[in-house]
């Protein structure tokens, strides 16, 4: 493996890749536990710095970058700003382009000024709890998520009167940010996979996914069928292989997310949520 790995979360990789190479797992600034910072964390680009400020922290030269949804935003931004310390690049279900239409309400209540201090400590922290395994669900769909995810995954922290306030904030700002960056995404030069699932219905195969795998000169786009948003948790022995095809080991994916796909075929058209509390990049 290639000297360490970041990830936006850890409860699927940990145990898997512990021992192999060196981890370093990352919540964005701002998120889970990591603090804000400046306002410079505010885009893409800034936290792709704080990421790569950490890996000189811990003497970490280059790396695997590995983002999941908005982390794909950053990861790319890392590989553009960092070429020096990115060994490969791979991008999970990511949020990399701009998208037609809007965010929903409650990111634009949660930014304003003085409403959103009031939003996020009297209404969205117990609204968000209320509808939790509903939005958890969302996620997955059209897959059955794992009873696992609510505890593991830790979604709930998104609740968090300042984390919550954050996210919002940074949702609100990406699709310009993107606008501006993602026509530069031929400059990557980090060897690079895509992977995605067809059936995505918070970020778009098409939009995102599918474009940004164009873009970069010899870059794999692995599209799994039946998948919605989360390969890291139902497709995670196809990302481990993808991790050791960027470390050079030689790794049919295309046959990795076949077996995907059989295991997913028979719950692959669960019934839609209702609603969910995510980024709706379609």
């Amino acid at each position: 493996m290639a000297p360490a790995a970041i990830f936006r979360i850890s409860a699927r990789f940990l145990k898997p890749l512990e021992g192999r190479a060196e981890l370093l797992f990352v919540d964005r600034p701002g998120h889970g536990y990591s603090e804000r910072g400046g306002p410079e964390n505010d885009v893409p680009a800034g936290q792709a710095d704080a990421i790569a400020a950490l890996m000189r922290h811990h003497s970490i030269n280059r790396a695997i970058i590995v983002g999941h949804s908005f982390g794909g935003a950053i990861a790319a931004s890392f590989a553009l700003r960092h070429p020096d310390r990115t060994a490969g690049l791979l991008l999970l279900s990511p949020a990399t382009h701009p998208w037609p239409g809007g965010i929903d309400w409650y990111y634009h209540a949660a930014t304003q000024p003085v409403l959103g201090w009031l939003f996020t400590r009297l209404l969205s922290l117990p609204a968000g709890l209320a509808m939790m395994d509903g939005a958890t669900r969302s996620v997955f769909h059209p897959n059955p998520r794992p009873d696992s995810y609510v505890k593991d995954g830790a979604p709930a922290l998104v609740l968090r009167p300042e984390n919550f306030r954050h996210n919002a904030f940074d949702v609100k700002r990406l699709n310009a940010y993107l606008k501006e960056t993602a026509p530069h995404y031929g400059e990557i030069t980090a060897p690079t996979i895509v992977m995605t699932g067809d059936r995505d219905r918070i970020v778009s195969p098409d939009i995102h996914a599918r474009t940004i795998a164009g873009q970069i000169e010899g870059a794999e786009l692995v599209v799994i069928r039946g998948l919605g948003h989360k390969p890291d948790y139902l497709a995670t022995d196809v990302v481990i292989a993808a991790l050791e095809k960027l470390s050079g080991r030689p790794r049919d994916l295309a046959a990795a997310a076949r077996l995907v796909e059989a295991r997913l075929a028979p719950t692959a058209n669960e019934p839609e949520p209702e609603m969910d509390f995510s980024i709706d990049t379609r």
